[in-house]
Order: C-alpha cells, then structure tokens, then sequence
C-alpha cells in the first residue's frame, strides 16, 4: 500500500477520535448541567416546604393592650408564606402595644404593633378636654381604646363631630387609686400577674371619670372648641366597640 494511502488512513482514524471525544465530552457536560438542574430544582421545592418558626398570640388580644412574653408562643409556617411583615424573635414583640385586635394563633405583624401607640400621630397633639365642654363619657373607656366623639345641642340638634374614631391618650378618674394602696384591683392583679382580672377591673375602675385626654389633628382641636365654647352644646364621648372587635379580613389593611 502506498506511503500517501497509509497517512491519509491514519490521518482519518485521528480525526474521528477526536470527533467522538468531543461528542463525549458535550454529552458529559450537558449531562451535568441536567444533573444541576435537576436538583436546584428539588433544593428550591424543599426550601419551600421547609417551616420557621413566626410568632402568635396563644389567644384574642384587644386592642390597647400591651403585650407581654407569656401572651406569645411561636407556631411554624412554610418558609414561602413568610412575609417581612412577620416577626419571627419572641423578645421583638414583647413589650408592643397592640394596635388592632389579634386573633389566637395568627401570625404578628408589624404594622399591627407599636411601641408607643398612646403619643399622637404626624399632624396631631394630645388635647385634655376642658370638664365644661363634655357631657358624659363611656364609664368603660381607658387609655388606648378609639372613643366617637359627638355633640349634643340644646336645641336637640346632636351630630357626630368627627367622621372617625379618634384614640384615647389618657383617662383620669376619681376612682384611680395610686400604687401603695391595697384597695386598687387593677394593681394587685397586675401583682398577681392575673392579665383577665387586670383587664377587667380597668374597665370597671372608670366608673366616674374626671378627665379625657385625646389624640386630635388642629383642624379637630378647633372643630371641637368652636362647638362647645359657648356652652350651648357639650360632648358625649362613646367607646368604640372596634377597639375590641376582630378585624375582618376585608378591613385588615385600615
């Protein structure tokens, strides 16, 4: 066989292992990026099946009250319905006023809590309302809860002041009894560490309130001052029962 003849031979075996390596080589790769892909995707489906642990209320909550650690327990979630919103450390909750009734077992929100609920809002002030302006006011009323303010005219002509509740920054009574007397219930409960007692005798301590401080915007203030001033109309200060009041799902976000 010619010399020409026998280089071409080996000159073709040559190119043809190559070929195959090359051919094994993208096979291997492509093998291996399936392989990866195959288990990103099982990672990613474990990841979201995997639970953490978010912090819950152990039962109904009202609004006002402050929440204390034996008040809260953690329960586990999907990671993929965790929502920045929620809170997940025991110590981060502890402490918060709540802002909207809470129900039991529901994960906490942020937005639902705050630290110091009772000091008025961006473009309002804390406004003690003079004793010859008001009328009467809700016995069970305290600090925290939303009271609808009204007027009641001489002339029968009564109307709601405002439109929307407003919040009670602070409720002085006869009844309130200082810290070294034995006959306050609602310390010795809050001694005793009985939270239902406690919330109950604040309620029942307001039998005759001397003094109502609310959280009103200026344009309120002057609503509130241009009716009563003259003596010719006083107010009626009503609790509102939405301070206890679940919240329904529709109305979460007001």
């Amino acid at each position: 066989m010619p010399a020409f003849f026998i280089f071409r031979r080996i000159r073709g075996d040559g190119m043809n292992r190559k070929r195959q390596m090359a051919i094994s080589l993208s096979a291997a790769v492509l093998s291996g990026m399936l392989v990866y892909g195959v288990y990103w995707v099982q990672l990613r489906q474990l990841r979201q099946q995997e639970s953490l642990m978010v912090v819950v209320p152990r039962q109904f909550v009202p609004a006002g009250v402050r929440l204390s650690a034996d008040q809260l327990e953690t329960k586990p979630i999907p990671r993929s319905a965790l929502t920045e919103e929620m809170m997940t450390d025991l110590n981060e909750a502890a402490g918060m006023e709540v802002s909207v009734p809470l129900g039991a077992g529901e994960p906490l929100l942020r937005w639902k809590l705050d630290r110091y609920r009772l000091l008025p809002g961006p473009g309002e002030a804390t406004f003690q309302i003079p004793r010859e302006y008001v009328k009467s006011i809700s016995s069970g009323i305290r600090a925290g809860d939303l009271a609808i303010v009204y007027v009641s005219g001489a002339d029968s002509s009564s109307r709601r002041l405002f439109p929307n509740p407003v919040v009670v920054a602070g409720v002085k009574s006869a009844a309130n009894l200082e810290i070294d007397n034995p006959k306050n219930p609602n310390l010795l409960s809050m001694a005793n560490g009985d939270k239902e007692s406690m919330y109950a005798s604040r309620r029942d301590a307001n039998g005759a309130i001397d003094a109502i401080n609310l959280n009103l915007s200026e344009e309120q203030w002057l609503s509130l001052d241009a009716a009563c001033k003259s003596g010719e109309a006083k107010l009626v200060v009503a609790f509102d029962s939405a301070s206890l009041r679940p919240v329904a799902e529709g109305d979460a976000g007001r």
